[in-house]
Protein backbone atom coordinates (compact mmCIF):
# COMPACT_ATOMS: atom_id res chain seq x y z
CA UNK A 1 0.00 0.00 0.00
CA UNK A 2 1.76 3.15 -0.86
CA UNK A 3 1.87 6.64 -0.09
CA UNK A 4 0.76 9.38 -2.32
CA UNK A 5 3.54 12.31 -3.81
CA UNK A 6 3.01 15.48 -5.74
CA UNK A 7 5.32 14.05 -7.88
CA UNK A 8 3.62 14.14 -11.57
CA UNK A 9 0.43 15.47 -10.41
CA UNK A 10 -2.29 15.84 -13.33
CA UNK A 11 -3.25 19.84 -13.43
CA UNK A 12 -6.30 20.30 -12.40
CA UNK A 13 -8.76 23.11 -13.38
CA UNK A 14 -7.56 26.33 -12.07
CA UNK A 15 -9.63 28.41 -9.58
CA UNK A 16 -10.30 31.96 -9.72
CA UNK A 17 -8.84 33.90 -7.57
CA UNK A 18 -11.34 35.72 -5.95
CA UNK A 19 -13.40 32.61 -5.51
CA UNK A 20 -10.78 30.65 -3.82
CA UNK A 21 -11.46 29.70 -0.55
CA UNK A 22 -8.15 30.99 0.90
CA UNK A 23 -9.48 34.60 -0.77
CA UNK A 24 -12.63 34.32 1.00
CA UNK A 25 -10.99 33.56 4.10
CA UNK A 26 -8.03 36.18 3.95
CA UNK A 27 -11.28 39.05 2.63
CA UNK A 28 -13.72 37.87 5.41
CA UNK A 29 -11.09 38.09 8.40
CA UNK A 30 -9.82 41.00 6.98
CA UNK A 31 -13.15 43.23 6.92
CA UNK A 32 -13.76 41.65 10.11
CA UNK A 33 -10.60 42.86 11.81
CA UNK A 34 -10.71 46.48 10.30
CA UNK A 35 -14.60 46.77 11.08
CA UNK A 36 -13.58 46.04 14.44
CA UNK A 37 -10.55 48.16 14.44
CA UNK A 38 -12.69 51.24 12.53
CA UNK A 39 -15.79 50.66 15.53
CA UNK A 40 -12.62 50.78 18.32
CA UNK A 41 -11.56 54.22 16.46
CA UNK A 42 -14.66 55.58 16.56
CA UNK A 43 -15.65 54.49 20.04
CA UNK A 44 -12.32 55.98 21.08
CA UNK A 45 -12.87 59.52 18.83
CA UNK A 46 -16.48 59.61 20.61
CA UNK A 47 -15.16 58.93 24.16
CA UNK A 48 -12.39 61.28 23.98
CA UNK A 49 -14.40 64.13 22.93
CA UNK A 50 -16.97 63.23 25.79
CA UNK A 51 -13.87 63.63 28.25
CA UNK A 52 -12.81 66.67 26.72
CA UNK A 53 -16.38 68.53 26.81
CA UNK A 54 -16.50 67.19 30.06
CA UNK A 55 -14.07 68.83 31.35
CA UNK A 56 -14.75 72.17 29.66
CA UNK A 57 -18.25 71.91 31.37
CA UNK A 58 -16.45 71.19 34.49
CA UNK A 59 -14.48 74.82 34.32
CA UNK A 60 -17.66 76.02 33.87
CA UNK A 61 -19.33 74.65 36.40
CA UNK A 62 -16.69 75.32 38.88
CA UNK A 63 -16.70 79.82 37.56
CA UNK A 64 -20.61 79.69 37.85
CA UNK A 65 -20.71 77.60 41.17
CA UNK A 66 -18.36 80.27 42.83
CA UNK A 67 -20.02 83.18 41.69
CA UNK A 68 -23.38 81.82 42.92
CA UNK A 69 -21.73 80.82 46.38
CA UNK A 70 -20.54 84.70 46.12
CA UNK A 71 -23.78 86.10 45.48
CA UNK A 72 -25.19 84.05 48.34
CA UNK A 73 -22.46 85.49 51.09
CA UNK A 74 -22.12 88.62 49.87
CA UNK A 75 -26.10 89.99 48.12
CA UNK A 76 -26.27 91.22 44.80
CA UNK A 77 -25.76 94.78 45.15
CA UNK A 78 -22.56 94.34 47.66
CA UNK A 79 -21.07 91.52 44.80
CA UNK A 80 -21.87 94.15 41.57
CA UNK A 81 -22.28 97.38 42.20
CA UNK A 82 -25.56 99.73 42.90
CA UNK A 83 -28.38 97.64 41.24
CA UNK A 84 -26.00 96.96 38.53
CA UNK A 85 -26.63 100.08 36.46
CA UNK A 86 -25.46 100.69 33.20
CA UNK A 87 -23.25 104.01 34.55
CA UNK A 88 -21.46 101.54 36.83
CA UNK A 89 -20.76 98.96 34.14
CA UNK A 90 -16.84 99.49 34.40
CA UNK A 91 -17.47 98.05 38.14
CA UNK A 92 -19.30 95.22 36.55
CA UNK A 93 -17.02 94.27 33.96
CA UNK A 94 -13.84 94.23 36.45
CA UNK A 95 -16.14 91.98 38.92
CA UNK A 96 -16.33 89.29 35.75
CA UNK A 97 -12.67 89.95 34.62
CA UNK A 98 -11.68 88.34 37.72
CA UNK A 99 -13.49 85.05 36.48
CA UNK A 100 -12.26 85.09 33.06
CA UNK A 101 -9.32 84.08 31.48
CA UNK A 102 -7.65 83.41 27.98
CA UNK A 103 -10.12 80.82 26.89
CA UNK A 104 -13.08 81.84 29.49
CA UNK A 105 -15.70 84.73 28.97
CA UNK A 106 -18.32 85.95 31.23
CA UNK A 107 -21.41 88.20 30.19
CA UNK A 108 -24.19 89.60 32.30
CA UNK A 109 -28.01 89.67 30.28
CA UNK A 110 -30.94 90.73 32.18
CA UNK A 111 -34.10 88.93 31.59
CA UNK A 112 -35.07 90.18 28.06
CA UNK A 113 -31.87 89.78 26.80
CA UNK A 114 -29.75 92.67 26.67
CA UNK A 115 -26.21 92.91 28.11
CA UNK A 116 -25.50 94.59 30.90
CA UNK A 117 -21.75 93.30 31.18
CA UNK A 118 -19.10 91.49 30.10
CA UNK A 119 -15.20 90.53 30.85
CA UNK A 120 -13.17 92.41 28.50
CA UNK A 121 -11.76 89.91 26.45
CA UNK A 122 -15.22 89.62 24.71
CA UNK A 123 -14.42 92.97 23.04
CA UNK A 124 -17.11 93.61 21.15
CA UNK A 125 -18.57 90.32 20.80
CA UNK A 126 -21.42 88.73 23.01
CA UNK A 127 -23.32 85.87 23.18
CA UNK A 128 -26.32 84.52 21.82
CA UNK A 129 -29.30 86.14 23.38
CA UNK A 130 -31.33 84.03 25.21
CA UNK A 131 -34.42 86.19 26.94
CA UNK A 132 -35.68 83.92 29.70
CA UNK A 133 -39.28 83.71 30.86
CA UNK A 134 -38.86 81.84 34.28
CA UNK A 135 -35.97 80.87 35.61
CA UNK A 136 -34.37 77.64 34.94
CA UNK A 137 -31.29 75.43 35.83
CA UNK A 138 -28.14 75.93 34.00
CA UNK A 139 -28.31 74.65 30.44
CA UNK A 140 -25.37 74.50 27.74
CA UNK A 141 -25.27 75.56 24.22
CA UNK A 142 -22.27 74.90 21.14
CA UNK A 143 -21.77 78.19 19.96
CA UNK A 144 -19.51 79.72 16.61
CA UNK A 145 -18.57 82.98 17.29
CA UNK A 146 -16.61 84.81 14.89
CA UNK A 147 -14.01 86.72 17.20
CA UNK A 148 -13.85 84.00 19.88
CA UNK A 149 -14.24 80.94 17.88
CA UNK A 150 -15.98 77.89 19.56
CA UNK A 151 -17.39 77.95 22.73
CA UNK A 152 -19.31 75.76 25.11
CA UNK A 153 -21.86 78.20 26.67
CA UNK A 154 -23.01 77.52 30.08
CA UNK A 155 -26.23 80.21 31.22
CA UNK A 156 -27.77 80.43 34.36
CA UNK A 157 -30.29 82.60 36.22
CA UNK A 158 -28.41 83.96 38.86
CA UNK A 159 -31.30 86.27 40.73
CA UNK A 160 -34.87 84.99 40.25
CA UNK A 161 -36.31 88.65 41.38
CA UNK A 162 -34.55 90.27 38.92
CA UNK A 163 -33.94 87.76 36.14
CA UNK A 164 -30.60 88.31 35.60
CA UNK A 165 -28.51 85.59 33.80
CA UNK A 166 -25.00 84.94 33.76
CA UNK A 167 -23.22 83.40 30.69
CA UNK A 168 -20.11 81.51 30.93
CA UNK A 169 -18.07 80.61 27.81
CA UNK A 170 -15.45 78.28 27.37
CA UNK A 171 -13.32 78.03 24.08
CA UNK A 172 -13.38 74.30 22.33
CA UNK A 173 -10.51 75.03 20.06
CA UNK A 174 -7.79 72.68 22.02
CA UNK A 175 -10.36 70.14 22.12
CA UNK A 176 -10.73 70.89 18.45
CA UNK A 177 -7.38 70.48 18.02
CA UNK A 178 -7.34 67.94 19.99
CA UNK A 179 -10.18 65.85 18.53
CA UNK A 180 -8.21 66.62 14.96
CA UNK A 181 -5.08 64.79 15.47
CA UNK A 182 -6.41 62.11 17.11
CA UNK A 183 -8.58 61.24 14.06
CA UNK A 184 -5.44 61.34 12.20
CA UNK A 185 -3.99 59.48 13.76
CA UNK A 186 -6.26 56.40 14.09
CA UNK A 187 -7.06 56.84 10.60
CA UNK A 188 -3.14 56.04 9.88
CA UNK A 189 -3.38 53.27 12.22
CA UNK A 190 -6.53 52.01 10.62
CA UNK A 191 -5.03 52.49 6.99
CA UNK A 192 -1.83 50.54 8.74
CA UNK A 193 -4.10 47.54 10.00
CA UNK A 194 -5.63 47.09 7.50
CA UNK A 195 -3.15 46.59 5.03
CA UNK A 196 -1.19 44.57 7.89
CA UNK A 197 -4.23 42.03 8.22
CA UNK A 198 -5.04 41.73 5.06
CA UNK A 199 -1.26 40.36 4.06
CA UNK A 200 -1.82 38.32 7.70
CA UNK A 201 -4.84 36.94 7.05
CA UNK A 202 -4.30 36.17 3.45
CA UNK A 203 -0.93 34.14 4.98
CA UNK A 204 -2.60 32.66 8.01
CA UNK A 205 -5.90 31.39 5.05
CA UNK A 206 -2.81 29.85 2.76
CA UNK A 207 -0.80 28.23 5.51
CA UNK A 208 -4.33 26.82 6.60
CA UNK A 209 -5.52 25.72 3.61
CA UNK A 210 -1.49 24.31 2.54
CA UNK A 211 -3.12 20.56 3.39
CA UNK A 212 -6.01 21.11 1.54
CA UNK A 213 -4.06 21.53 -1.46
CA UNK A 214 -2.26 18.67 -0.77
CA UNK A 215 -5.34 16.79 -0.37
CA UNK A 216 -6.60 18.00 -3.82
CA UNK A 217 -3.10 16.99 -5.33
CA UNK A 218 -3.16 13.32 -3.84
CA UNK A 219 -6.85 13.10 -4.99
CA UNK A 220 -5.49 13.64 -8.33
CA UNK A 221 -3.40 11.18 -8.59
CA UNK A 222 -5.87 8.65 -7.94
CA UNK A 223 -6.81 6.13 -11.01
CA UNK A 224 -8.51 2.99 -10.94
CA UNK A 225 -5.32 1.25 -10.89
CA UNK A 226 -3.88 3.13 -8.09
CA UNK A 227 -6.47 2.53 -5.27
CA UNK A 228 -4.06 0.77 -2.76
CA UNK A 229 -2.28 4.36 -2.52
CA UNK A 230 -3.07 6.47 1.20
CA UNK A 231 -2.48 9.42 2.03
CA UNK A 232 -1.01 8.10 5.67
CA UNK A 233 -1.14 11.25 7.80
CA UNK A 234 -1.55 10.20 10.93
CA UNK A 235 0.47 12.76 12.59
CA UNK A 236 -2.18 15.26 12.72
CA UNK A 237 -4.65 15.25 15.00
CA UNK A 238 -7.10 17.87 13.81
CA UNK A 239 -9.96 18.66 11.65
CA UNK A 240 -7.49 18.21 8.20
CA UNK A 241 -6.19 15.23 9.45
CA UNK A 242 -9.66 13.00 10.33
CA UNK A 243 -10.64 14.66 6.84
CA UNK A 244 -7.51 12.38 5.68
CA UNK A 245 -8.02 9.49 7.83
CA UNK A 246 -11.47 9.82 5.57
CA UNK A 247 -10.48 9.99 3.01
CA UNK A 248 -7.76 7.25 3.27
CA UNK A 249 -11.19 5.11 4.57
CA UNK A 250 -12.41 6.12 1.41
CA UNK A 251 -9.89 4.94 -0.78
CA UNK A 252 -10.19 1.60 1.21
CA UNK A 253 -13.92 1.23 0.33
CA UNK A 254 -13.18 2.19 -3.59
CA UNK A 255 -10.52 -0.33 -3.04
CA UNK A 256 -12.68 -3.04 -1.96
CA UNK A 257 -15.65 -2.31 -3.60
CA UNK A 258 -13.68 -2.42 -7.27
CA UNK A 259 -11.80 -5.37 -6.37
CA UNK A 260 -15.43 -7.14 -5.78
CA UNK A 261 -16.21 -5.62 -8.74
CA UNK A 262 -13.38 -7.27 -11.14
CA UNK A 263 -14.07 -10.54 -9.60
CA UNK A 264 -17.48 -9.97 -10.15
CA UNK A 265 -16.84 -9.74 -13.96
CA UNK A 266 -14.62 -12.57 -13.90
CA UNK A 267 -17.05 -14.61 -12.31
CA UNK A 268 -19.55 -13.26 -14.33
CA UNK A 269 -17.65 -13.99 -17.76
CA UNK A 270 -16.75 -17.35 -16.77
CA UNK A 271 -20.06 -18.82 -15.80
CA UNK A 272 -22.22 -17.01 -18.87
CA UNK A 273 -19.51 -18.44 -20.96
CA UNK A 274 -20.25 -22.04 -21.09
CA UNK A 275 -23.71 -21.44 -21.76
CA UNK A 276 -23.28 -19.20 -24.49
CA UNK A 277 -20.83 -21.83 -25.88
CA UNK A 278 -22.82 -24.47 -26.15
CA UNK A 279 -25.69 -22.49 -27.54
CA UNK A 280 -23.23 -21.20 -29.73
CA UNK A 281 -22.03 -24.72 -30.99
CA UNK A 282 -25.50 -25.98 -30.99
CA UNK A 283 -26.76 -23.53 -33.16
CA UNK A 284 -23.67 -24.77 -35.48
CA UNK A 285 -25.22 -28.50 -35.47
CA UNK A 286 -28.49 -26.67 -36.65
CA UNK A 287 -26.71 -25.03 -39.25
CA UNK A 288 -25.18 -28.19 -41.08
CA UNK A 289 -27.29 -31.13 -39.88
CA UNK A 290 -31.28 -29.96 -39.08
CA UNK A 291 -32.33 -30.39 -42.49
CA UNK A 292 -30.26 -33.94 -42.53
CA UNK A 293 -30.67 -35.72 -39.08
CA UNK A 294 -33.74 -35.40 -37.20
CA UNK A 295 -32.23 -36.31 -33.96
CA UNK A 296 -29.48 -33.25 -34.30
CA UNK A 297 -32.01 -31.19 -34.72
CA UNK A 298 -33.98 -32.31 -31.59
CA UNK A 299 -30.71 -32.79 -29.62
CA UNK A 300 -29.70 -29.02 -30.61
CA UNK A 301 -32.86 -27.43 -29.59
CA UNK A 302 -33.22 -29.16 -26.55
CA UNK A 303 -29.89 -27.77 -25.66
CA UNK A 304 -30.43 -24.00 -26.95
CA UNK A 305 -33.35 -24.14 -24.86
CA UNK A 306 -31.82 -25.49 -21.49
CA UNK A 307 -28.49 -23.30 -21.82
CA UNK A 308 -30.81 -20.30 -22.65
CA UNK A 309 -32.84 -20.91 -19.52
CA UNK A 310 -29.77 -21.38 -17.55
CA UNK A 311 -28.38 -18.07 -19.00
CA UNK A 312 -31.68 -16.36 -18.19
CA UNK A 313 -31.65 -17.61 -14.50
CA UNK A 314 -27.68 -16.24 -13.95
CA UNK A 315 -28.51 -12.49 -15.55
CA UNK A 316 -32.14 -12.59 -13.45
CA UNK A 317 -30.40 -13.72 -10.45
CA UNK A 318 -27.41 -10.68 -11.41
CA UNK A 319 -30.13 -8.04 -11.50
CA UNK A 320 -31.94 -9.25 -8.27
CA UNK A 321 -28.53 -9.12 -6.54
CA UNK A 322 -28.26 -5.69 -7.92
CA UNK A 323 -31.38 -4.88 -6.62
CA UNK A 324 -30.73 -6.61 -3.20
CA UNK A 325 -27.24 -4.60 -2.85
CA UNK A 326 -28.65 -0.97 -3.79
CA UNK A 327 -31.37 -1.21 -1.30
CA UNK A 328 -32.73 1.43 -4.35
CA UNK A 329 -36.29 2.12 -4.96
CA UNK A 330 -37.36 -0.94 -2.84
CA UNK A 331 -40.96 -0.45 -1.43
CA UNK A 332 -41.16 -1.16 2.26
CA UNK A 333 -44.24 -1.93 4.77
CA UNK A 334 -45.03 -3.72 7.48
CA UNK A 335 -44.92 -7.79 7.03
CA UNK A 336 -45.45 -10.59 8.68
CA UNK A 337 -43.03 -12.50 8.47
CA UNK A 338 -44.11 -15.95 9.27
CA UNK A 339 -46.73 -16.69 6.66
CA UNK A 340 -44.00 -15.21 4.27
CA UNK A 341 -41.85 -18.46 5.72
CA UNK A 342 -45.07 -20.55 5.31
CA UNK A 343 -45.48 -19.88 1.61
CA UNK A 344 -41.60 -20.71 0.71
CA UNK A 345 -41.90 -23.96 2.70
CA UNK A 346 -45.19 -24.76 0.92
CA UNK A 347 -43.24 -24.37 -2.64
CA UNK A 348 -40.50 -26.04 -1.57
CA UNK A 349 -42.19 -29.16 -0.70
CA UNK A 350 -42.58 -30.69 -3.89
CA UNK A 351 -38.77 -30.69 -4.24
CA UNK A 352 -38.65 -32.06 -1.34
CA UNK A 353 -41.06 -34.79 -1.59
CA UNK A 354 -39.63 -35.65 -5.36
CA UNK A 355 -35.86 -36.81 -3.40
CA UNK A 356 -38.06 -38.24 -0.37
CA UNK A 357 -37.09 -35.79 1.82
CA UNK A 358 -39.24 -34.50 4.97
CA UNK A 359 -39.60 -30.57 4.93
CA UNK A 360 -40.86 -29.58 8.38
CA UNK A 361 -42.11 -25.83 9.60
CA UNK A 362 -41.89 -24.89 13.25
CA UNK A 363 -43.54 -21.44 13.54
CA UNK A 364 -43.80 -19.32 16.98
CA UNK A 365 -47.35 -20.24 17.32
CA UNK A 366 -48.63 -16.79 17.75
CA UNK A 367 -51.12 -15.65 14.91
CA UNK A 368 -48.97 -14.14 12.66
CA UNK A 369 -46.13 -14.09 14.13
CA UNK A 370 -43.34 -11.26 14.10
CA UNK A 371 -43.89 -8.22 12.18
CA UNK A 372 -40.76 -7.03 10.18
CA UNK A 373 -40.64 -3.27 8.27
CA UNK A 374 -39.19 -4.19 4.39
CA UNK A 375 -40.49 -5.81 0.74
CA UNK A 376 -42.46 -8.80 1.49
CA UNK A 377 -41.23 -10.09 -2.28
CA UNK A 378 -37.79 -10.02 -1.64
CA UNK A 379 -37.94 -11.62 1.79
CA UNK A 380 -39.83 -14.72 -0.02
CA UNK A 381 -37.10 -14.77 -2.45
CA UNK A 382 -34.66 -14.75 0.66
CA UNK A 383 -36.35 -17.51 2.19
CA UNK A 384 -36.98 -19.79 -0.65
CA UNK A 385 -33.36 -19.76 -1.85
CA UNK A 386 -32.69 -21.10 1.40
CA UNK A 387 -34.98 -23.69 1.49
CA UNK A 388 -34.37 -24.67 -2.55
CA UNK A 389 -30.06 -24.68 -1.30
CA UNK A 390 -31.06 -26.89 1.57
CA UNK A 391 -33.29 -29.58 -0.88
CA UNK A 392 -30.47 -29.66 -3.49
CA UNK A 393 -27.71 -30.82 -1.40
CA UNK A 394 -29.90 -32.80 0.81
CA UNK A 395 -29.88 -36.52 -0.33
CA UNK A 396 -31.42 -38.42 2.77
CA UNK A 397 -33.33 -36.95 5.50
CA UNK A 398 -35.01 -33.90 6.30
CA UNK A 399 -34.78 -30.06 6.32
CA UNK A 400 -35.88 -27.99 9.58
CA UNK A 401 -37.39 -24.53 9.26
CA UNK A 402 -38.10 -22.57 12.08
CA UNK A 403 -38.95 -19.32 13.32
CA UNK A 404 -38.15 -17.79 16.92
CA UNK A 405 -38.22 -14.27 18.34
CA UNK A 406 -36.01 -13.04 20.90
CA UNK A 407 -35.34 -9.04 22.00
CA UNK A 408 -36.72 -7.07 19.45
CA UNK A 409 -35.50 -9.79 16.84
CA UNK A 410 -37.46 -12.79 14.41
CA UNK A 411 -34.54 -15.46 13.96
CA UNK A 412 -35.33 -18.04 10.79
CA UNK A 413 -33.39 -21.15 11.00
CA UNK A 414 -32.92 -23.20 7.84
CA UNK A 415 -31.04 -26.65 9.10
CA UNK A 416 -30.84 -29.84 7.10
CA UNK A 417 -28.98 -33.34 7.13
CA UNK A 418 -26.81 -32.93 3.85
CA UNK A 419 -23.61 -33.66 3.41
CA UNK A 420 -22.68 -30.20 5.33
CA UNK A 421 -20.05 -27.45 4.51
CA UNK A 422 -16.67 -27.26 4.47
CA UNK A 423 -15.32 -25.35 7.61
CA UNK A 424 -12.72 -23.16 5.59
CA UNK A 425 -16.02 -22.30 2.92
CA UNK A 426 -18.44 -21.39 5.38
CA UNK A 427 -17.72 -17.48 5.13
CA UNK A 428 -17.13 -17.74 1.23
CA UNK A 429 -20.37 -19.67 0.66
CA UNK A 430 -22.18 -15.93 0.47
CA UNK A 431 -20.25 -14.92 -1.87
CA UNK A 432 -21.15 -14.05 -5.84
CA UNK A 433 -20.61 -17.59 -8.05
CA UNK A 434 -18.38 -19.02 -5.27
CA UNK A 435 -19.12 -23.34 -5.62
CA UNK A 436 -18.02 -26.12 -3.05
CA UNK A 437 -16.17 -28.59 -4.27
CA UNK A 438 -19.72 -30.61 -4.85
CA UNK A 439 -21.48 -27.91 -6.26
CA UNK A 440 -18.85 -27.78 -8.93
CA UNK A 441 -20.44 -30.55 -10.68
CA UNK A 442 -22.96 -29.01 -13.26
CA UNK A 443 -25.40 -32.10 -12.36
CA UNK A 444 -25.81 -29.74 -9.35
CA UNK A 445 -28.19 -27.10 -10.74
CA UNK A 446 -28.11 -23.47 -9.60
CA UNK A 447 -26.42 -20.04 -10.48
CA UNK A 448 -24.27 -19.26 -7.86
CA UNK A 449 -25.83 -16.36 -7.05
CA UNK A 450 -28.63 -17.81 -4.66
CA UNK A 451 -26.64 -17.40 -1.29
CA UNK A 452 -25.06 -14.09 -2.38
CA UNK A 453 -28.89 -13.00 -3.04
CA UNK A 454 -29.70 -14.13 0.60
CA UNK A 455 -27.20 -12.41 1.87
CA UNK A 456 -27.59 -9.00 0.13
CA UNK A 457 -31.73 -9.19 1.17
CA UNK A 458 -30.86 -9.53 4.87
CA UNK A 459 -28.41 -6.78 4.63
CA UNK A 460 -31.10 -4.15 3.03
CA UNK A 461 -33.43 -5.03 5.65
CA UNK A 462 -30.85 -4.31 8.08
CA UNK A 463 -30.49 -8.68 9.15
CA UNK A 464 -27.56 -10.87 9.23
CA UNK A 465 -27.53 -14.68 7.95
CA UNK A 466 -24.91 -17.05 9.19
CA UNK A 467 -24.02 -20.40 8.03
CA UNK A 468 -22.79 -23.28 10.44
CA UNK A 469 -22.19 -26.67 10.57
CA UNK A 470 -24.51 -28.48 12.97
CA UNK A 471 -22.42 -31.62 15.42
CA UNK A 472 -24.83 -33.77 14.03
CA UNK A 473 -24.38 -32.81 10.15
CA UNK A 474 -25.51 -30.85 7.63
CA UNK A 475 -25.64 -27.60 7.19
CA UNK A 476 -27.58 -24.77 8.67
CA UNK A 477 -28.45 -21.10 7.98
CA UNK A 478 -29.59 -18.66 10.67
CA UNK A 479 -31.07 -15.40 9.51
CA UNK A 480 -32.14 -12.50 12.15
CA UNK A 481 -34.26 -9.55 11.52
CA UNK A 482 -35.45 -6.69 13.41
CA UNK A 483 -39.16 -6.61 14.25
CA UNK A 484 -41.18 -3.69 13.92
CA UNK A 485 -41.58 -3.03 17.47
CA UNK A 486 -37.70 -2.60 17.69
CA UNK A 487 -37.38 -0.65 14.73
CA UNK A 488 -39.78 1.90 16.32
Amino acid sequence: MGTLSRTNVPPGPRIRRFESLRWRIATFYAVLLVAVITLVAVVLIVQLGSILLDAAQQRVDGIGTDIIEQVERSGLVGTFGEGLQFDQSNSLQSDLDHWASPTTFLEMDNAAGDVLGKSSNMGGERFAPTPLQRPLPPFYTDEQVPELGHLLVRTEVLDPRSGIVVKIGEKLEINDKTLARVRTLLVVVVVLAAGIVAGGSYLLASRALEPIDRLIAAMREIRSDQLDRRLGWSDRHDEIGELAETFDAMLERLEAGFTRERQFISDASHELKTPLTIINANAQMLERWADRDPQVRADSLRAIRDESAALAQIVNGMLLLAKAESGDGIPREPVALEPIVAEAVRAGRPRAEAKSLHLNFAPTGSGEGPVVFGDANLLRQLFTNLIDNAIKFTDQGQVDVSVSTQNGTVAVDVVDTGSGIDPESLERVFDRFYRTDKSRDRAVPGTGLGLAIVRSIARVHDGTVQASRPPAGGTAFHVTLPTLTALS
